[in-house]
């Protein structure tokens, strides 16, 4: 059958459309997505503001038309950190939900991360052993680790790219010492959840999945997306660690011009970058395998497995 699944990030809002059955490999047909940023959209009072609200009104009346379009028999939408949090987070759903009829459910933060382990299961397969998954978006950080589809530990940290820029790196470049103050509370706030992470044992593969772990591969050296899903991608800490004072001292402008960066993520490059390096100094992993799969992926697996037990 052929899926619907939207997805409202914290910066990108993106909808998917697959041809599915369970048993196989979702295969990709349609993608329509644009730069929200709902996260900037936010008041004084942690409110998404009016714009914000019509934008997305706006992105979800599009996917909905697309989706009846291509033939789409079901249609799931999720929402991550930038609503979840918001105050008016369920009044913005339910104004959604009224002018559009879209229906968009909240994930939480620990679903994001069992969801996206998932996808990172089905990818990398039971060959894999002991997985663990680290997942940088725009607004949290997704940790998870175990040997099944559902991990034994799954946490999420307010540390995502586009919110540690905003709250940390305000400057263009930073200052050495929001440089110095943002590193520490990254790596404090991780260090918080390494008793649960420790407890579940050392990895037989590490992964690490989103934009930002792409991008941060690209810029240094990994195949280009036009090389395919399959091109095998990775991260190296020791490179990394080379990576973020480089990073540190240029303006946006200049790090757009890096291989894989587009100026619309360039000003967040150095937050992730600098939250992937923690991630892997505390976890004390050299090299993370790069998943094209996500957690749109594991929404939809996730949907097939519950279609099949119906």
């Amino acid at each position: 059958m052929r899926l619907g699944v939207i997805d409202i990030g914290s910066n990108t809002v993106h909808m998917l459309v697959v041809d599915a059955h369970w048993g196989a490999r979702p295969l990709p047909t349609v993608s329509h997505k644009m730069e929200l940023r709902l996260s900037e959209h936010t008041d004084h009072q942690g409110h998404i503001d009016e714009q914000g609200v019509r934008s997305l009104e706006r992105f979800a009346g599009e996917c909905l038309r697309i989706a009846e379009d291509q033939g789409v028999e079901r249609v799931m939408g999720f929402v991550t950190s930038a609503i979840r949090e918001a105050g008016n987070g369920d009044g913005v759903l339910s104004m959604v939900r009224s002018s559009t009829g879209a229906d968009l459910q909240i994930l939480s933060g620990e679903d994001e991360a069992r969801l996206t382990f998932l996808a990172v299961r089905r990818w990398f397969g039971w060959s894999s052993g002991k997985l663990l998954m680290v997942d940088i978006g725009g607004g949290s950080l997704e940790i998870a680790s175990g040997i099944d589809e559902d991990p034994d530990v799954a946490m999420s940290f307010e540390l995502g790219a586009g919110r540690v820029t905003r709250t940390m790196l305000q400057g263009d470049p930073p200052s050495a010492e929001q440089v110095r103050a943002a590193r520490k509370q990254v790596r404090a706030t991780i260090a918080r959840g390494m008793r649960e992470l420790t407890k579940a044992g050392e990895p037989d593969l590490a992964v690490g999945t989103s934009k930002t772990m792409r991008t941060l591969a690209r810029v240094l050296g990994a195949a280009p997306a036009s090389d395919g899903l399959h091109a095998k991608r990775h991260l190296e800490r020791a490179a990394l660690s080379d990576l973020v004072p480089r990073l540190a001292g240029m303006p946006a402008a200049r790090r757009a011009m890096l291989p894989g960066v587009s100026a619309s993520r360039s000003h967040q490059l150095l937050a992730g970058a600098m939250v992937a390096e923690a991630a892997m100094d505390l976890l004390r992993v050299d090299r993370l395998e790069i998943c094209p799969w996500a957690l749109r992926e594991g929404v939809i697996l996730n949907e097939l497995d519950l279609m099949r037990m119906e």
